[in-house]
């Protein structure tokens, strides 16, 4: 383990950036991996009011199962091996209707990863059905759940979450619906939406609530990094966004940090843009995302980037920057690597 001190390495960049690609290289070497995947938003109904969305309550819609079934077959007729399904908060909601869409999914395809629910949906259904965390992530599971996106994380720092999205979970209860869904076999992914009020310190403490989680349970299999949308929404009227330096700088102190524990850096291009994404496969990140072919949520605030990109434009991106695509599944298990 490497003895780290997070306020040095901002203040060394350079340094950071040539030690961040380092390790990278010790870990993944010149491989970047991508997953084929698409994102389901099942619904914008939302009970909360969090400052940075733009997404709650702008067409008031909610997929019928028939609709989430099309999507389904979409996917799979695309090659997708992945679905990342998630959605508003809608008043009531709770376990049987969150198993119903695992449902509608299964009776298309029994094997493509679903990818489901972020902790928050987790803590509404259990809110709602009166339940236990663990009791809704047992059935979920049972009704086809794989694995989860660690999103509702935002910062893990409750003094922000108190402004920024006061009717949110609190950290604690994000730390338990994350650590509960790994003991029970179900991965997840860590995130971090940055770039608006808080402070590289708060940064420094929601990277030390993941290691210390990772340490524990070894439950994620990788940390997305993503810097705030700040259009159409409340939170954009007083942000300080981050600058594409300080986007690279990020990835450069989580892989130095959260090394050896959490092998895979994501870049997301659609919140990055492709060209910074490219760039920070030479800061840390190892992995280049998905192809989505559907994501709404980071387009309503303002993302330009686009929904999708092909498989062949991921590939095309990644051998540009001089590294070797490979296909992966949601656990990077390698599927295909490509030859120049």
């Amino acid at each position: 383990m490497l003895e780290v001190n997070l306020k040095e390495l901002v203040k060394n960049p350079y340094r950071t950036f040539e030690l961040a690609d380092k390790l990278r290289d010790e870990i993944r070497g010149d491989q970047v991996t991508f997953v084929v995947n698409r994102n389901i938003n099942f619904t914008d109904v939302c009970i909360n009011n969090c400052m940075f969305c733009s997404y709650r309550n702008r067409k008031r819609f909610i997929l019928s199962h028939d609709e989430i079934k099309r999507k389904v077959q979409e996917a799979v007729d695309y090659g997708c091996t992945e679905l990342t399904v998630q959605g508003g908060l809608i008043p009531g909601a709770g376990v049987e209707f969150y198993a119903s869409i695992l449902n509608a999914i299964r009776e298309v395809s029994r094997s493509i990863h679903i990818h489901a629910f972020s902790p928050m949906e987790i803590i509404h259904a259990a809110r709602n059905d009166g339940m236990d965390v663990e009791d809704v992530l047992r059935e979920l599971k049972r009704e086809g759940l794989d694995s989860m996106p660690g999103t509702a994380a935002e910062i893990l720092v409750n003094r922000i979450r108190e402004i920024i999205c006061p009717d949110k979970l609190t950290t604690e209860e994000w730390s338990e619906v994350i650590t509960t869904a790994h003991s029970l076999g179900i991965p997840t992914t860590a995130t971090m939406m940055y770039g608006h009020i808080e402070t590289w310190d708060d940064r420094f403490e929601h990277l030390r609530v993941i290691k210390e989680i990772q340490e524990e349970t070894e439950g994620f299999t990788e940390f997305i990094p993503l810097p705030f949308m700040g259009k159409n929404n409340r939170l954009g009227e007083i942000a300080r966004p981050s600058s594409g330096f300080e986007d690279l700088l990020l990835i450069a102190v989580a892989r130095i940090y959260l090394y050896p524990l959490i092998e895979n850096i994501q870049a997301s291009w659609v919140k990055m843009g492709k060209k910074l994404a490219q760039v920070s496969l030479y800061t840390g990140a190892n992995d280049f995302g998905g192809t989505l072919i559907e994501e709404n949520i980071s387009k309503s605030a303002g993302a330009t980037s686009g929904e999708f990109m092909s498989v062949e434009e991921i590939i095309e991106t990644i051998f540009s920057a001089k590294r070797v695509p490979a296909q992966r599944d949601t656990l990077y298990n390698i599927l295909r690597v490509y030859e120049s």
